[in-house]
C-alpha cells in the first residue's frame, strides 16, 4: 500500500468512528466513565495487601507511590512469599513511563518519524527486565502469583476482589457477571491494575526539572549542564546512545531509554541467596523467568534498558541490585574493563573473574560499544571523578515533581535566550570539557 493511500484510508476510518460516536450520543462518555471506574479500582487494588498470600504485601510495597513507584528501601531485591521470607529474583524497576515501552520485537526498527527505519536495533521492548510481556495488565499478573513475590493464586485473588469494598466499580465497568468465574475475576484485577498504570498524569507526568528546561520553564545550573554534556558526549559518557535524551522529531519528550535488550556484564551479587549456588544464573531474556528464548544463546545475559527518569530516587541499581549508589553505577560504565578488580570477584587462585554473573560461553554477547570501546587495564578512563559526579548531578534533574503539571500539554513559554555564564564555560575548559556544554545553554 502506498504511503499516500494509507493516510486517506486512516482518515476515512477516523471519520467513520466520529460519525458513529456522534450517532450513539453517549458512547464516548460511557467509555470514559467505565475507564474511570476501572482505574479507581486498580488504584485501590494496588495498595491492598489482601491480594497476597501473606496478607501483608501489596504492589505498593515494592513500587512505592511516594518514591515514584520505585522501592523505598535499599534491599537488592525485595522479600516476598507466604511469610515474606523469600527473596525476589530481580530488583523491581520503576513503573513510571511504562506507556512508552514498545511491544517486544526481536528486530526493532524505528519509525520514519523517529529515526532511520532501515537500521535493525535488535531485541527491543517488552515489560519487565527480560521483556517477556507487552502490556501493563500482563505485567501486573506476574507478581500476584509469583512464589517469591505476592505468592497468591487465581482462586484466592478472585475471592479477595469479590469481597472488596470497590467490587461494585469493577462490575459497573466490566459487567455484572465479570467476576463470576475465577479466571475472569483474576483477569478483571489485572485489567484494573493495568488501567491504573496507564494513568498518564500519575505514571508519566513529565514534571522533572529537565522537562522544565526543555520547555523553557527553567534553566539548568553549571554542573547540571556539564553533566548533560558529558552524558551525551560519545567520547565521554556516551550514556545517550542507549538512554535517549533529546526530544523525538515529532516533539515527543525523551524517556531516557531506547528499551533495547543488552548484556552489560554486571557483577554477580553475592548477597542474593540464589547466587550461593554456582549452577544458578539469571540469564535475562533466555531464562529462567522468560521461557520462549530458552536454548537460544544469543539472548543470554540480555536485560532491557530501563528509563533513567526518577533513577536518582532509587537505592539499588541494575537487574540484580548489585550497586546501592548511583555514582557506582555510572563509574562501572566508565571503568568496567579498566579496573575489573574493582567490580568483579576473584577465583580460588586469586584471579579476577570478569563478567562473573554470566557463564563464559555467553561472554560474546557482552556489549563492547561506547562507553566500553577502548577499555582495557591501564587505559585512561573517559570519565574522571569530577565528570562522574557531574553526571550524577544531572541525573537528579530527571526526578519528577519539579513542575506541577506536564509542560508539554501546556502553552509553551517564550524561549529565553539564556547563555551559560562565562565563568561556567571557563571552568568547563579548565576541567577538560572544551566548552562543549555551550551547546545546551539554550532550551531546544
Amino acid at each position: 500500500m502506498s504511503r499516500l493511500r494509507r493516510p486517506l484510508i486512516l482518515s476515512a476510518i477516523v471519520l467513520t468512528m466520529i460519525a458513529t460516536a456522534s450517532r450513539s450520543g453517549s458512547w464516548y462518555e460511557d467509555a470514559r466513565v467505565r475507564t474511570g471506574l476501572l482505574r479507581d479500582a486498580g488504584r485501590r487494588i494496588f495498595s491492598d495487601p489482601s491480594y497476597s498470600a501473606s496478607g501483608r504485601q501489596s504492589c505498593a510495597n515494592c513500587h512505592d507511590p511516594a518514591n515514584r513507584y520505585n522501592p523505598s528501601n535499599p534491599l537488592a531485591v525485595q522479600m516476598g512469599g507466604p511469610l515474606l521470607r523469600d527473596q525476589g529474583l530481580r530488583a523491581p524497576p520503576t513503573l513510571t513511563y511504562l506507556n512508552r515501552i514498545p511491544p517486544y520485537d526481536n528486530h526493532h526498527h524505528d519509525s520514519e518519524d523517529e529515526a532511520d527505519n532501515s537500521i535493525d536495533n535488535g531485541p527491543t521492548g517488552g515489560l519487565t527486565w527480560d521483556g517477556r510481556v507487552d502490556n501493563s495488565a500482563q505485567q501486573a499478573a506476574i507478581p500476584l502469583t509469583s512464589k517469591f513475590e505476592m505468592a497468591s493464586t487465581k482462586t484466592a485473588i478472585a475471592a479477595a476482589v469479590r469481597r472488596a469494598p470497590y467490587v461494585g466499580n469493577l462490575r459497573k465497568a466490566l459487567g455484572e457477571h465479570a467476576l463470576d468465574r475465577d479466571d475472569d475475576a483474576f483477569a478483571a484485577v489485572t485489567r484494573a491494575l493495568g488501567a491504573f498504570e496507564e494513568d498518564y498524569a500519575e505514571f508519566s507526568p513529565y514534571t522533572s526539572k529537565y522537562d522544565a528546561w526543555l520547555t523553557g520553564h527553567a534553566r539548568l545550573n553549571t554542573r547540571e549542564l556539564r553533566g548533560l554534556a558529558l552524558f551525551e558526549d560519545e567520547k565521554k559518557g556516551a550514556c545517550a546512545s542507549c538512554h535517549l535524551s533529546r526530544r523525538a522529531l515529532d516533539g515527543t519528550p525523551p524517556v531516557f531509554s531506547d528499551y533495547g535488550l543488552i548484556a552489560l556484564g554486571v557483577p554477580r551479587n553475592p548477597k542474593l541467596a540464589r547466587n550461593s549456588d554456582p549452577a544458578f544464573d539469571d540469564l535475562g531474556a533466555c531464562g529462567p523467568e522468560r521461557k520462549d528464548k530458552a536454548g537460544q544463546p544469543e539472548y543470554c545475559g540480555l536485560f532491557r534498558t530501563p528509563t533513567l527518569r526518577n533513577v536518582a530516587l532509587r537505592k539499588t541499581f541494575f537487574h540484580n541490585g548489585v550497586f546501592h549508589d548511583l555514582r557506582d553505577a555510572v563509574a562501572f560504565y566508565a571503568t568496567r574493563d579498566i579496573t575489573p578488580e574493582r567490580w568483579y570477584s576473584r577465583d580460588a587462585r586469586g584471579r579476577v573473574s570478569r563478567y562473573d554473573d554470566l557463564p563464559a560461553r555467553y561472554h560474546g554477547n557482552i556489549n563492547m560499544d561506547a562507553p566500553f570501546a577502548g577499555q582495557h587495564p591501564g587505559a585512561k578512563p573517559s570519565l574522571g571523578d569530577a565528570d562522574i559526579d557531574d553526571i550524577v548531578v544531572f541525573l537528579g534533574t530527571l526526578n519528577d515533581g519539579y513542575l506541577k503539571d506536564n509542560p508539554y500539554r501546556a502553552k509553551p513559554a517564550a524561549a529565553t535566550p539564556w547563555a551559560l555564564p562565562a565563568s561556567a564555560a571557563e571552568d568547563d575548559v579548565r576541567r577538560g570539557g572544551g566548552g562543549h556544554v555551550l551547546d545546551h545553554a539554550i532550551p531546544q
